[in-house]
C-alpha cells in the first residue's frame, strides 16, 4: 500500500472513530438524566448518581492510562473499553431502582473514562511526523457528530421513546471500538513523564495557577445544575425531546464557533484575565435568565452563550497556564487543572444541584448565577497581575 493510501486510510479511520465516539456521547449524555427521572429517581438521587460517576471517572481514567502506557496497548484498551461502554449503556434498560441504576452508572463511568483521552492519543500520534492529517479535523468531526447525534436522538425519543436514545448511543460506542480496532498499526509516542514531587509542589505554589483553577472551577461548576436537569426542566414545561436535542446541539455548535473563530479573535484583543472575567459575567447572565423563563425563543438565544461560558473560558485558562507555569511543568499543571480541579468541582456542584433543583426548580439557577459571578473578583486579580507584568516589561 502506498504512503498516500495509508495516510488516507489513517485519516478516514480516525474520522470514523471520532464520529462514532462523540456521536455516542451526543445520543446518550443529554438524555440520561431524563431517562433516570422516568425510571423513578428523585432529583437528589440523579445528582448523587451523576456526581459519583464523575468521581469514579476521575480515578479510572489515569489508571487505564497507566496500564495502556506500560504495555503499549492504547488501541486495544480503547477497543475493549468502547465495547464495554456500549454494553453498560444498554444495561441501563435492564435495571430499575436506584441501587441497580447506580451500579450500572458506575460501570458506564469506568468504561467511558479512557475513551476521550485515548482517542486524542491515537489521533495525535497518527497526525505527527509526515503530517498525515491535522488533529483539528478529526476533533471537529467529533463535535459535529455530537450535534447531529443529539438532534437525531431527540427525534428518536419522540418516535420510539427514551430507550431509542440509549440504544443509539450504545451502538455508536460499539462502532467506535470497531473503528479503533481497524486503524492502521501506529505506535504511540511515550508520553512525557510527570514532574517529580518537587515539580508538583512548584505548580501548587504558583499563585496565578491557583487563581486560574479557582475561577474555572466556579464558572464551569455553575454549569452543573443546567447539565444535570435542563432536559428534565424543559420536558416539564412542554418542550419535546426533539426540540430539546436541538437546543443542546445549538450550545455545542456555539462552542465550536468560539474554539475555531471567535475565541482566538477575542484573546488577540483581551488578556486571559479579562476573558475569564467576561466568561464569568456571561455565565451569571445566562443562568439568571434561565432561572426566570423557559420560553423557547429565549432559550434559543441564550444557548449561544455556551461558547463564551465554556469554550472561551477554556482557551483563556490554557493561555494563562502556558504563561504562568514553567514549560517543563505544563503536563503536571494540566493534570491538576483538569481532573483534580475542574472534575472535582463539577462533581461537587452536581451533588449540590440535586437538592437545589428539588427545592426550587428553575429558580435554583440563580444560585449558579451567583457562583459564576463569584469568579469575577478572581478574574480581576488575574487581570491586575497582567497589568503589573506589562508595566515591568515596559520599564525594562
Amino acid at each position: 500500500m502506498s504512503a498516500s493510501a495509508k495516510d488516507r486510510r489513517s485519516l478516514f479511520g480516525h474520522l470514523a472513530l471520532f464520529t462514532a465516539l462523540y456521536g455516542g456521547y451526543g445520543a446518550l449524555s443529554p438524555f440520561l438524566p431524563l431517562f433516570l427521572e422516568q425510571r423513578g429517581l428523585s432529583a437528589q438521587e440523579i445528582a448523587w448518581l451523576l456526581a459519583m460517576a464523575m468521581l469514579v471517572r476521575m480515578a479510572a481514567g489515569p489508571l487505564a492510562g497507566r496500564i495502556a502506557d506500560r504495555w503499549g496497548i492504547v488501541g486495544p484498551v480503547f477497543t475493549l473499553a468502547a465495547a464495554l461502554t456500549g454494553v453498560a449503556a444498554s444495561a441501563h434498560l435492564a435495571v430499575a431502582g436506584f441501587a441497580g441504576l447506580f451500579v450500572v452508572a458506575l460501570a458506564y463511568a469506568v468504561f467511558t473514562a479512557p475513551l476521550a483521552p485515548f482517542a486524542d492519543a491515537l489521533a495525535l500520534s497518527a497526525s505527527e511526523g509526515r503530517r498525515r492529517f491535522d488533529y483539528g479535523w478529526v476533533r471537529g468531526a467529533g463535535s459535529a457528530a455530537f450535534i447531529l447525534a443529539t438532534s437525531l436522538a431527540g427525534m428518536v425519543v419522540v418516535t420510539v421513546g427514551i430507550r431509542g436514545a440509549i440504544l443509539l448511543g450504545a451502538g455508536l460506542f460499539i462502532a467506535a471500538g470497531f473503528a479503533a480496532w481497524t486503524l492502521p498499526t501506529q505506535p504511540i509516542a511515550e508520553p512525557a513523564r510527570p514532574a517529580a514531587g518537587r515539580g508538583l509542589m512548584i505548580v501548587l505554589a504558583n499563585r496565578r495557577f491557583g487563581l486560574v483553577v479557582l475561577a474555572a472551577s466556579l464558572i464551569l461548576g455553575a454549569h452543573a445544575l443546567h447539565d444535570a436537569f435542563a432536559m428534565i426542566l424543559w420536558s416539564r414545561h412542554g418542550i419535546t425531546p426533539d426540540v430539546a436535542g436541538l437546543l443542546w446541539a445549538e450550545a455545542v455548535a456555539s462552542e465550536i464557533v468560539v474554539f475555531l473563530v471567535a475565541g482566538p479573535w477575542i484573546l488577540a484583543r483581551l488578556e486571559p484575565g479579562r476573558a475569564i472575567g467576561l466568561a464569568a459575567l456571561v455565565g451569571a447572565l445566562r443562568w439568571g435568565i434561565s432561572a426566570e423563563t423557559v420560553s423557547l425563543t429565549v432559550l434559543m438565544a441564550i444557548q449561544c452563550l455556551h461558547g463564551l461560558t465554556f469554550a472561551l473560558l477554556h482557551l483563556a485558562c490554557l493561555k494563562e497556564i502556558g504563561r504562568c507555569v514553567p514549560q517543563n511543568l505544563t503536563v503536571t499543571a494540566l493534570t491538576l487543572y483538569g481532573p483534580l480541579g475542574l472534575g472535582l468541582s463539577s462533581a461537587l456542584f452536581t451533588l449540590a444541584s440535586g437538592p437545589l433543583f428539588a427545592a426550587y426548580g428553575a429558580s435554583g439557577l440563580w444560585v449558579m448565577s451567583g457562583v459564576s459571578l463569584a469568579a469575577l473578583p478572581v478574574a480581576v486579580l488575574l487581570a491586575r497581575g497582567e497589568r503589573s507584568r506589562s508595566g515591568e516589561r515596559v520599564h525594562r
